[in-house]
């Protein structure tokens, strides 16, 4: 377990807490706008992508707090984390065929390999 991540592993978070904070205020303030911009070809209605970006800001916020604190022992619970919801939007892709679903699966994906190759940087490099 790492005692004391590398600055960036606790870097590779703001990735995290940017995108949910900001596209979970794209989502309450602007789904169809944000759907767009993601390339989505599904209708969702104006309800539901509200409620995912309010839940987006809720976790964008507690992502933010474990930045400040530097909760160091959560920061391979984001990495599981955010694993478990990139097989969940796998499959909702391969139930909807819908684009938006592969953009969000490639920005998560993208912060999965940040925080993860910090990690492995950490372990492997003896800053255990």
């Amino acid at each position: 377990m790492v005692k004391r991540p590398s600055r960036f592993a606790w870097a590779s978070l703001f990735y995290v807490a940017g995108y949910l904070l900001f596209g979970g205020t794209g989502l309450l303030a602007a789904p169809e706008a944000a759907l767009q911009a993601l390339g989505s070809t599904g209708e969702y209605g104006m309800v539901l992508p509200r409620a995912v970006g309010l839940l987006m800001i809720g976790l964008g916020l507690i992502v933010a707090q474990v930045i400040r604190h530097g909760v160091a022992v959560l920061y391979p619970t984001t990495v599981a984390v955010r694993c478990v919801l990139l097989a969940g939007l796998a499959w909702l892709y391969y139930l909807s065929r819908d684009p938006f679903f592969l953009s969000v699966l490639a920005i998560v994906a993208a912060g999965v390999v940040l925080t993860s190759a910090a990690l492995a940087v950490d372990f492997f490099g003896g800053r255990r």
